[in-house]
């Protein structure tokens, strides 16, 4: 009988690498600005609470801009502040003409009402692309903010020019911060895009014999380890998009990070993959930066 031998040369999509890539060609960009134009790119973030995730992931943006020669600001509120007074934040830093970017961290505590805070950032610094004028501009193709870990992700597979012309995407996850947006961008006439692209969620049946036919699987729906070695084809291109902390005992912290795939499985039967951690979330850092030095030249003509 004769054995068929498969051969994968799988390749990581290191977001360590192309997230510093990015930032040094914005560290660049931002010195030129600020010796042309005396304009320094700022970032405001507001923290309401103090969720564990949530402190490291502001930590790191902030830390990220100090790197890369940006400015940035931090407004911390307490879990229970009331409404009005994240209001009046976000309304003081639309006026502040210093600032270029605004994020507010999510989630909020369950007594703030989401897409109203969203909605009242100024669409011209809403470098988060959450705001619905930034949106429905996506949506149609037109210049405008998006969202970050999306286009954290296509900023991935242009840089290591993946081919996505023509290929079947599928993206297991509806959000509108991640499965939403990047389903719109993948099937977007752009490089990277032109993808055929099939949205996956919790009603979804026989969604193991869909991703078997995806050339490419974006998964995004924060389950730790989901997306199996048996859901998966030779050679397709895999981006993890989840992290859970999980319970580890043998770590100092306690807990290690996993993604929505199980990488180890998964990833012998991939042409290309992204580790968690170490892969999107860099890049979702790296975007959010790119739409805060969009903001700063736009809002500086």
């Amino acid at each position: 009988m004769d054995v068929v031998l498969y051969f994968c040369a799988m390749q990581i999509l290191d977001g360590k690498i192309v997230s510093q890539a990015v930032k040094d060609d914005l560290k660049a960009k931002a010195l030129l600005l600020k010796n042309e134009t005396q304009k320094v790119p700022h970032l405001a973030a507001i923290l309401v609470g103090s969720d564990g995730a949530s402190e490291t992931y502001v930590a790191s943006k902030i830390k990220s801009c100090s790197e890369i020669g940006f400015k940035s600001s931090l407004v911390r509120l307490p879990a229970d502040v009331e409404e009005q007074t994240l209001v009046s934040a976000i309304q003081q830093l639309n006026e502040d003409k210093d600032i270029d970017g605004i994020l507010v961290q999510l989630p909020l505590p369950k007594h703030i009402d989401e897409n109203k805070i969203i909605g009242l950032i100024n669409p011209d610094k809403d470098v988060d692309g959450f705001h619905p004028v930034s949106v429905g501009k996506m949506v149609q193709g037109l210049p405008t903010f998006i969202p970050a870990t999306p286009y954290g992700i296509m900023l991935l597979l242009k840089h290591y020019q993946i081919e996505t012309s023509g290929k079947h995407a599928v993206v297991i996850g509806r959000s509108n911060i991640v499965g939403r947006p990047i389903s719109i961008l993948l099937n977007q006439n752009s490089n990277p895009g032109n993808c055929t692209v099939t949205v996956c969620h919790s009603r979804t049946k026989n969604l193991k014999e869909i991703c078997l036919q995806a050339d490419i699987i974006v998964a995004a729906l924060g389950s730790a380890g989901f997306l199996t070695a048996d859901m998966v084809k030779q050679n397709a291109v895999v981006i993890d998009v989840g992290i859970t902390r999980v319970d580890d005992p043998s770590k100092k912290s306690g807990y290690r990070l996993r993604g929505d795939v199980d990488f180890d499985a998964v990833a012998p039967l991939t042409s290309y993959i992204t580790p968690v951690p170490g892969g999107v979330g860099l890049m979702t850092i790296a975007a959010l930066l790119t739409n805060t030095f969009n903001a700063a030249t736009q809002n500086n003509n």
